[in-house]
């Protein structure tokens, strides 16, 4: 019986020896992976709080590779984030339209073309020019005619040669003719005529020109093209060009429920484009009044400085705006938020002096390298920001 204990005491003892090996080369390795940590010496009041799950020590001389840095309230400046398809500004595009019918006999810009206003673009060939020449020269005519017939009838009326109604009938006579130019004038006017053109309308034995040139009504540059030579157009129907002064663009951006209170009118506007770099500068100018249907925003128009004209016609931008509204939050710096394996945001609070526990966090916008805390922190609590990637991933493996 007592070789029968003596041999039990004996395997009992090489058990136990064999765990603490296993136990020694376990807490070795771990060592070894923390990057020194080691283990939590005192009280068994200590010794609890260590082995609570959710804490984690690092040693004192670890520390100082960690940045810890307390949670503070700040005013930021609110700024909505939103995406917005360029268009061309429509306070600064118009269409090119001819006033006349007829066909079109030379076209001298293409799409790109730079113009300035009243730059001829097309010319068309058509009777109307001709017919409103003719009228202009025929009223010219009567009028010269009746002013000579009237300046007669002065000198012989102060004469005494002739009744005071007779030189009354012949001024008006001469106001009449007077009308009928001014009304020929201004149908030529209408129709795009220049004064030089005008000047050489009146020459009564030069031959009447057919062609009139179709005008660029404003500086710009042509963006669409919708003739072609030969091409018979109707006065006032046929759209010819269209033509935009490209140095300002609006942004048509989307604003969610929950941003509108913030923006209005006049808010500053930074825009980016991955394709070029710097940034384009804008203000809000419009906010609609309705929902899209299809996004659920409300539309806001950016009317943006496009000076170099990289911005073209439906291209996407990302769209900041500066808005004047302020909030009153906690913020901590970005580093310092992390993903746990569920993908959601948390930081590492130290509890005490060496220890520090996993909190989810609800994370709101960032600004100039911080980030807006919602929900999970008080002003009172402390939060790694450089380092607690080395944490996170020393505690997966513990």
């Amino acid at each position: 019986m007592a070789v029968h204990s003596l041999r039990f005491r004996v395997h009992l003892y090489r058990i136990v020896s064999v765990l603490g090996t296993i136990f020694l080369v376990t807490a070795g390795l771990f060592q070894a992976a923390c990057g020194g940590l080691k283990k939590v010496e005192g009280t068994g009041t200590d010794v609890a709080k260590a082995a609570d799950p959710s804490l984690f020590t690092v040693p004192q001389d670890q520390l100082p590779h960690l940045r810890i840095v307390p949670v503070r309230r700040t005013s930021w400046v609110i700024s909505v984030h939103t995406t917005g398809t360029v268009d061309w500004d429509a306070d600064h595009t118009t269409q090119a339209i001819t006033q006349v019918n007829g066909p079109i006999s030379r076209i001298l810009v293409d799409t790109g073309s730079r113009v300035a206003a009243g730059d001829p673009l097309l010319y068309v060939t058509s009777p109307d020019v001709a017919n409103a020449i003719s009228a202009y020269r025929k009223a010219r005519n009567r009028e010269v005619l009746t002013k000579r017939v009237m300046d007669r009838q002065k000198e012989l009326l102060d004469l005494g040669a002739i009744a005071a109604k007779d030189y009354e009938n012949s001024q008006s006579d001469y106001n009449d003719s007077t009308t009928d130019v001014q009304n020929s004038l201004q149908a030529l006017k209408i129709f795009g005529i220049t004064g030089q053109e005008i000047d050489q309308a009146e020459q009564q034995g030069a031959a009447i020109r057919t062609e009139l040139a179709v005008r660029s009504p404003i500086s710009g540059v042509v963006v669409q093209k919708m003739v072609s030579p030969g091409q018979l157009i109707q006065a006032g129907a046929t759209v010819c060009f269209m033509i935009s002064d490209v140095s300002t663009v609006w942004v048509q951006g989307h604003v969610f429920d929950r941003d509108l209170p913030t923006v209005r009118v006049g808010d500053a506007v930074e825009e980016t484009n991955p394709s070029f770099d710097g940034n384009f500068r804008g203000t809000v100018a419009y906010i609609g009044a309705f929902v899209d249907a299809a996004t659920r925003t409300t539309p806001v128009r950016i009317v943006t400085q496009n000076p170099k004209g990289l911005l073209k016609k439906d291209m996407f931008v990302e769209a900041v705006i500066r808005t004047n509204s302020r909030s009153n939050i906690m913020v901590v710096p970005v580093s310092a938020v992390l993903r746990d394996d569920k993908n959601e945001p948390m930081v590492y609070v130290q509890v005490e002096p060496g220890k520090f526990a996993q909190r989810p966090v609800t994370i709101g916008t960032q600004q100039d390298g911080m980030v807006a805390i919602a929900g999970g922190l008080t002003e009172r609590d402390n939060v790694v920001s450089d380092g607690s990637v080395f944490i996170q991933f020393a505690s997966s493996i513990q």
